[in-house]
């Protein structure tokens, strides 16, 4: 395996970089916010990676503290990678990262999106302004993911597991989801065309869809 490359820089930023800089390596990070997965679902939810870089950037990671190997209890007995407490505390910094990247003029919302991609992006984009008077408990099973999400109080949770008792559950890939989300596509035509199943309060499901919104896309004049 190649030596590590280090920016040799006692700056903080530097030396970050040496952790999460090289190619790949933070959409791994990304890829493990919501929690533990096996090789082969990472290498799935990161089609753009090969096989070997994708084993050599978990081994860096656990080098580097970021994540872990765990073995799951019998009968599923499978390896999977988990993220540290310390690599936890990144999640706010790719979601600054996402929010600064998708001003981009060149950015394009139609390449492949992950499961996982799709739920942070709705703790990334909420906004609260568009959540007043808007509550429910909300069921997504985005591709091989199943997330549960609470708004209430002005507050949104999401995180991974099913829901308990849910307003609504809505099933559907991730791509279509995100264009309902932030595209403008409604929802009702998205359930007419079979690409999106809701069960349960459809008008609850479609006002919990509005609450999300994208910064304004920088002037490239400017």
């Amino acid at each position: 395996m190649a030596t590590k490359r280090s920016y040799q820089d006692a700056c903080g930023i530097a030396h970050g970089l040496d952790l999460v800089g090289e190619r790949w390596a933070l959409l791994v990070v990304r890829e493990l916010l919501l929690g533990p997965k096996r090789y082969g679902r990472l290498r799935a939810d990161l089609p753009g990676i090969g096989t070997n870089v994708l084993a050599q950037r978990l081994s860096e990671l656990e080098s580097s503290r970021l994540l872990r190997k765990r073995r799951l209890p019998p009968p599923t007995s499978a390896t999977v990678y988990e993220l540290t407490d310390w690599a936890h505390e990144l999640e706010p910094v790719l979601r600054a990262l996402g929010r600064w990247a998708v001003r981009s003029p060149d950015h394009d919302g139609s390449a492949h999106l992950s499961a996982t991609s799709f739920l942070l992006s709705l703790r990334t984009n909420f906004d609260p302004a568009l959540a007043e008077g808007v509550r429910g408990r909300f069921e997504l099973r985005v591709g091989e993911e199943v997330g549960r999400a609470v708004l209430e109080d002005g507050a949104l949770l999401v995180e991974r597991g099913t829901q308990e008792r849910p307003d609504a559950v809505l099933t559907g890939p991730p791509e279509i989801l995100a264009r309902v989300v932030y595209a403008g596509y409604g929802l009702g035509e998205s359930v007419a065309a079979g690409e999106i199943q809701v069960e349960g309060d459809l008008t609850a499901a479609g006002r919990f869809l509005t609450v999300f919104s994208l910064p304004s896309q920088i002037d490239p004049a400017a």
